[in-house]
């Protein structure tokens, strides 16, 4: 992806994200929270590379097989999101100081290529399901997940 601001060219979709996060104050209020909040966002990235192998795979066993990984390895990325949770939510429903971050909106875009891939994958993580409801229900979200371009991962 790339993201140009006054003639700048940014590159890379994290950088991009931490860049918008922090121009539309969702980085964190402080450098504390904006730690936490990197935290967290570091955690759900380790999922990514397993994604990516299952979506790429042309091989249609092959490709089964990387999904069967997936969903035995999915615990444990959804256990350290929701120890991280605990530590950082201030018992919310946000991943950090009890506001939304871009921390929640990237596990909520994430959550989405998880249910797809295992629908029943956030059953038995109470906390990461009702993150997610509380992400749809911002009114500004809500009204894009509405109206919104509906693309893939």
């Amino acid at each position: 992806p790339l993201l140009e601001v006054d003639g700048v060219k940014l590159v890379q979709s994290t950088t991009i994200a931490r860049f918008l996060a922090r121009k539309f104050h969702l980085a964190g209020r402080d450098i504390l929270e904006q730690a936490k909040v990197e935290a967290v966002t570091d955690t759900i990235s380790d999922v990514i590379p397993e994604i990516m192998s299952i979506r790429r795979e042309q091989n249609e066993n092959k490709k089964q097989q990387l999904l069967q990984n997936f969903s035995d390895n999915l615990p444990k990325y959804l256990q350290n999101l929701e120890i991280l949770a605990g530590l950082y939510s201030n018992g919310g429903c946000f991943f950090v100081g009890n506001h939304l971050t871009w921390a929640d909106l990237f596990f909520y875009d994430l959550g989405e290529t998880i249910l797809q891939c295992d629908r029943n994958s956030l059953n038995t993580y109470p906390w990461l399901k009702q993150n997610r409801a509380e992400v749809a229900k911002q009114p500004r979200i809500a009204e894009y997940l509405k109206n919104g371009p509906k693309t893939p991962f």
